[in-house]
């Protein structure tokens, strides 16, 4: 597994982001949500600048959101999908690079650092971004960002 150790302070910028959110175990629950919001995709993209993909997720509540950032508010949301303007702010940012089917095995080592190293961080969710689009990269270059809410 390909993933940088050393965080790196990142500032995410306020964001515009449509998604499909569900609640319980988040390897359960998560693969549902990524099917759910990629049933939209079309209708969004067809009136909607979508800039990226991105998950929130928060281990108090097992709260997970799959979906799409745009790049304004968006346009004719369709029922189901829902909006929000996050806020950004500081993050502790640590890369993967290589096959999404190593997230499980990445996000639990870095909740491991998080915990070890008593890592600064504050409430809020966690982001998944990922930074590539795995429908034009190879499965070993996709990169995605996993990041904490940083003090």
């Amino acid at each position: 597994m390909s993933l940088n150790e050393e965080p790196k302070i990142v500032e995410w910028p306020e964001t515009h982001y449509v998604f499909v959110e569900t609640v319980g175990p988040f390897q359960i629950h998560a693969p549902k949500a990524w099917q759910g919001v990629h049933t939209y995709k079309p209708a969004l993209a067809a009136k909607n600048e979508i800039t990226g993909a991105m998950s929130l997720y928060k281990l108090e509540g097992k709260i997970y959101r799959a979906g799409f950032m745009l790049a304004e508010a968006p346009v004719d949301l369709s029922e189901g999908l829902r909006y929000e303007k996050f806020e950004g702010g500081k993050y502790l940012c640590f890369t993967l690079t290589g096959s999404y089917a190593q997230l499980p095995q990445a996000s639990g080592r870095v909740f491991e650092l998080v915990k070890e190293r008593k890592l600064p961080v504050r409430e809020g969710f966690n982001i998944e971004n990922y930074v590539n689009d795995p429908t034009t990269t190879p499965e070993a270059e996709l990169i995605t960002e996993i990041q904490f809410p940083a003090l």
